[in-house]
């Protein structure tokens, strides 16, 4: 994908679901939290290991989507 079809696709229904495929937020029992939430993005923040960095865009922004699809998600 190019930088700018990535970008258009950030925070995006099926963006989400391309990160949940690859950090899965769930416990594995089908819970979790939904797909898209603060409360997603926070967990998926906690997996990567990056929660509290300073450097990271806050959570409800889309500058978060794009900083975490930049850094840490493969694009098919």
């Amino acid at each position: 994908m190019s930088e700018n079809s990535t970008k258009s696709h950030s925070c995006s229904n099926e963006w989400y679901a391309l990160v949940e495929k690859q950090i899965p937020s769930g416990d594995g029992q089908g819970h979790g939290p939904d797909m898209g939430s603060l409360e997603w993005r926070s967990v998926i923040e906690f997996k990567l290991g990056i929660r509290g960095n300073a450097t990271i865009p806050p959570l409800k922004s889309d500058q978060w989507c794009s900083y975490i699809n930049t850094r840490f998600i493969s694009q098919p």
